[in-house]
């Protein structure tokens, strides 16, 4: 996937004024931002999206231009072929599990045209919702929500996946097994997707090429690449991770001379 972005943004909320100002390009299949909590990855998603509408530059996705300021284009969200997934999967809670994975395609209102139909039940099918397609959100564990998210964005057969914080409200164990089956939907529907997360371990089992964000900014480009990339992304995305160790190891030093000396 082809992404060029370099957007800026000012956003006030709560007394609090953030300014944006993210600039990446890259051609890899999946993409991470990656960064702490609020240094605006979930921003330039938004905007990536239609839903931020920035105040100068530009979004190109597979060569097509989403927005440009200066030349006065600015797609709609809905015709701009992204899948989203959020952090908290955004289901309908009056909705069964078939209605909310259906809710995007045009003929949901009116009763689903029997192509969309099929479509939905081959979602449910390959997600393991089958057996759940009456229930409600409420009743599903996060998991499952997760999933019904993920074949709800697939449903309009988007050009790409923009994924927030997908795993952030998961358990650990559960996390890595849902990163597999993202990494399974991935290959099946072979889609490009941007990944928004704090989490090092989505980036390394995930992304191809990695985007540090700082304070509105994007501060390091990481390629993690081959298994043989990711030791080195790992120490490069968390250069303090080594830290500890190192220092641990000085202790140790001094210790054993005091030891030894005294």
């Amino acid at each position: 996937m082809s992404i060029d972005v370099d957007i800026r943004a000012t956003v006030a909320e709560r007394g609090r004024r953030f300014e944006l100002a993210m600039r990446f390009a890259c051609e890899a299949p999946v993409v991470a931002l990656y960064g702490p909590s609020g240094a605006g990855k979930s921003l330039t998603l938004q905007a990536m999206a239609g839903l931020l509408r920035p105040s100068a530059g530009h979004v190109r996705i597979g060569g097509r231009t989403l927005f440009d300021a200066r030349r006065g284009i600015d797609v709609g969200a809905a015709q701009r072929g992204m899948g989203c997934v959020f952090q908290h999967y955004a289901l309908f809670p009056h909705l069964s599990v078939r209605e909310n994975i259906a809710f995007g395609l045009s003929s949901w209102r009116r009763g689903l045209h029997p192509l969309d139909a099929a479509r939905v039940q081959d979602l449910l099918d390959a997600f393991g919702l089958a057996g759940l397609a009456q229930a409600r959100p409420a009743g599903l564990s996060g998991g499952q929500q997760q999933r019904v998210a993920l074949a709800r964005a697939l449903a309009c057969s988007p050009q790409a996946l923009l994924l927030d914080e997908p795993f952030a409200a998961l358990d650990p164990p559960l996390r890595r097994s849902l990163r597999r089956e993202l990494a399974q939907v991935r290959a099946r529907w072979n889609l490009p997707m941007l990944l928004i997360t704090h989490d090092v371990d989505d980036v390394l089992e995930l992304a191809d090429r990695a985007f540090v964000v700082e304070q509105g900014q994007v501060v390091r480009e990481v390629d993690v690449g081959s298994g043989e990339a990711r030791p080195r992304a790992r120490r490069t995305l968390e250069p303090d991770a080594a830290e500890p160790c190192a220092h641990a190891q000085r202790v140790r030093a001094l210790l054993w001379e005091a030891d030894v000396l005294g």
